[in-house]
């Protein structure tokens, strides 16, 4: 099964193919790895780099070893007019989420970041889709490598919207259908990945 790890805006593949000619193809040897710094420097001339491997699973188990694995959880939010729930924080557009706390399921939290850092209460009504964001963490020093668990929500009030500002989130705002293709069009490959799942899931 292919496997996608997201540098901000650049893609990482573990496939048995490459999808498209525009994508940097390298060739993996039977239990190969590849080094996260040889990962990085094609990334300063390519914006997608996909690993060409018959275990793709295996190869990213051997590359995510470089990374600390961090767990958090979102979603999207679907008001009761059919719009959904965006927030605005540090130049783009993104979806609220945030790392799970010890005991604590996916849902539960991906419940409370939406609570927290937009004041809306939601329910959990279906996940949606993993993804993985590889990044440098200053505050500790090292590469972290976070799995984040999307679900779809829904909530039956669209007022009192609380952007958590200690957050860095400058607004939160709700987006018909137009609004968050537009939207997308300034957010991160993992919010667009999300979208696509849950369009995916409505059938269209």
């Amino acid at each position: 099964m292919e496997q996608i790890v997201y540098f901000k805006d650049k893609t990482l593949l573990f496939a048995p193919a490459a999808p498209s000619a525009d994508c940097c193809a390298l060739p993996l040897t039977a239990g190969e790895t590849i080094t996260r710094a040889k990962v990085l420097k094609i990334f300063e001339s390519h914006n997608s780099l996909a690993l060409l491997t018959p275990e793709p699973e295996a190869a990213f188990a051997r590359f995510a070893r470089a990374f600390t694995p961090v767990e958090a959880a979102g979603g999207v939010v679907v008001g009761p007019d059919g719009r959904c729930l965006l927030i605005y924080r540090n130049g783009r557009w993104d979806l609220p989420k945030g790392h799970v706390e010890a005991g604590e399921s996916c849902d539960r939290c991906a419940v409370r970041e939406i609570r927290e850092e937009t004041g809306v209460e939601a329910e959990v009504l279906r996940p949606l889709c993993d993804t993985r964001h590889a990044y440098w963490f200053e505050p500790t020093a090292r590469w972290e490598l976070k799995r984040t668990h999307w679900y779809l929500l829904r909530t039956t009030r669209s007022a009192g919207l609380l952007p958590q500002s200690e957050e860095g989130i400058e607004r939160v705002v709700w987006c018909d259908r137009t609004a968050v293709e537009r939207a997308l069009e300034e957010s991160y490959p993992t919010i667009r990945t999300v979208f696509a799942a849950l369009r995916n899931a409505a059938g269209r």
